[in-house]
Formats: C-alpha cells, sequence, structure tokens
C-alpha cells in the first residue's frame, strides 16, 4: 500500500476527527448532558481512532487496513448516535463520520 493510495481516507479522517471533538465540545454545552453522554463518549472514541488510522496510513503500516476497519465500525457508530440528535454540531458530525466510515471501509475491501 501507498500513501497515496490513502489520501482520500486520511483527508476524511482528519475531518472526522475535527467534527468530533467539537461536536463532544458542544455537546457538553447543552443544558442536558446527561442525554447526550452517549453522543460525547463516541465522539471521544471516534476522534482517537481516527487520528489512529491516520497515523496507521502515513506510516504505511501492515496493520492499516485493521485499524482502518475498526475506524469505519467506530465511524458508523458515533454517526448513526450524533444522527439521532438535533443540534446541528450533532448532525454535521454524523454526516462527518458516515463519510469516514465509508472511506474506511472502502479502503479496507
Amino acid at each position: 500500500m501507498s500513501i497515496p493510495k490513502f489520501k482520500e481516507c486520511i483527508e476524511a479522517c482528519n475531518i472526522c476527527a475535527v467534527y468530533c471533538d467539537n461536536c463532544a465540545a458542544s455537546c457538553l454545552q447543552e443544558p442536558n448532558i446527561e442525554h447526550m453522554a452517549e453522543c460525547i463518549r463516541l465522539d471521544i472514541q471516534c476522534a482517537q481512532i481516527c487520528r489512529l488510522a491516520v497515523s496507521f496510513m502515513a506510516q504505511n503500516s501492515e496493520y492499516a487496513q485493521d485499524v482502518c476497519q475498526l475506524c469505519a465500525d467506530i465511524c458508523q457508530k458515533c454517526g448513526d448516535e450524533c444522527d439521532q440528535h438535533d443540534a446541528e454540531h450533532c448532525q454535521e458530525c454524523a454526516q462527518a463520520c458516515h463519510l469516514c466510515a465509508s472511506l474506511c471501509a472502502s479502503m479496507v475491501a
């Protein structure tokens, strides 16, 4: 595998991580934080796995596909959770997560 092959996936992972960070921080400002707990938890985990996937792809690691598969799974779950909330930051995060999940899954296939 070569880094150019990963370019689109790396960009999607970086964007997703930023949206997840923003979503988690914004959810903490919501009036009912308890209602947003799962969203915040998944945002944090999704941002972390996206950054790990970027690192493995940049290193052209033999484990990049394994990490990207896990990234696709977590991004999908995070996107599904965010999609359940009406807040604009959640909806934007859901879009970024679902795109990242799709690109990571395609890269692994």
